[in-house]
């Protein structure tokens, strides 16, 4: 399918995992991408990505940026300098997120600074930026990535379940706010998927709930989801393509669990 030709997609923490999944399927559908990092492997991923294009005929351009989502100069820039590029912005996915997972008592306050700064504030600022281009348009399409913790925070990992619940905050005061303004602002809250950030996950909760193996909790907390499997990123990917498309013109201000079952609400 080529939903989204003509249309230009912007997905901030695109250079790996979830995000990188993402920009890789909107461009597969037609649309061009802008991708976003703070990291300057972005580069070598966009270029793949436009090799990827060039390959299989794709009609959209790729572009990059390593942008700082905490900071709202760098973050305006791009958005702005999308928008020189391309004309336009259609969709907006915040993907950027960062965790760290401790005790409560060994938890150092930049940690919590940081992570609330990354998925909040990052958050705060993209949705700020895009808002701006899409209102004037008329159109547009909010993507903010949660988490199952925002729905249910879970142990050693307060500032982490703070900043997503935060991410539900403001999904819903925008939804609200621009819902007769032809924008959509919806969340996804994915469960286990199989990336760096769970690998990291298996082993630092690995660590503080037991003499747990690498791999081993991680086995164990999948053998509790219902579909007895962690998620790919292309799975969630799949999601935000629903959200973005015309098939979802009629949903705002939901967080859409993609868990296999492990929570259901």
């Amino acid at each position: 399918m080529k939903r989204f030709e003509q249309q230009v997609v912007v997905v901030a923490g695109a250079d790996r995992g979830i995000g990188l999944a993402m920009a890789t399927r909107f461009a597969d559908e037609g649309a061009s991408v802008a991708m976003a990092s703070n990291r300057q492997e972005i580069h070598a991923a966009a270029a793949d990505l436009e090799r990827r294009g060039s390959e299989k005929g794709l009609s959209g351009s790729i572009m990059a940026a390593e942008v700082d989502v905490t900071n709202s100069d760098q973050v305006e820039r791009f958005y702005n300098d999308v928008c020189k590029r391309f004309g336009r912005i259609d969709v907006s996915i915040q993907n950027a997120g960062v965790i760290t997972i401790s005790r409560l008592q060994d938890l150092p306050e930049s940690d919590w600074d940081k992570v609330m700064d990354v998925n909040t504030k990052g958050v705060f600022l993209c949705c700020k930026a895009a808002l701006r281009h899409m209102a004037e348009a008329g159109r547009g399409v909010l993507i903010n990535m949660a988490s199952g913790q925002a729905r249910q925070g879970f142990i050693y990992t307060p500032h982490y379940a703070a900043s997503k619940f935060g991410v539900l905050g403001i999904t819903q005061s925008l939804a609200r706010e621009f819902a007769t303004s032809g924008i959509t602002v919806n969340a996804i809250c994915p469960g286990i998927v199989m990336t760096d950030m769970w690998d990291y996950n298996d082993k630092a909760w690995g660590e503080l709930l037991g003499d747990y193996q690498p791999g081993e909790l991680i086995r164990e907390w999948v053998a509790s989801v219902p579909m007895k499997r962690a998620a790919s990123p292309e799975e969630i990917s799949g999601t935000a393509a629903f959200l973005a498309s015309e098939d979802a013109r009629y949903i705002t201000g939901q967080a859409i669990n993609v868990d296999g079952g492990l929570i259901m609400s």
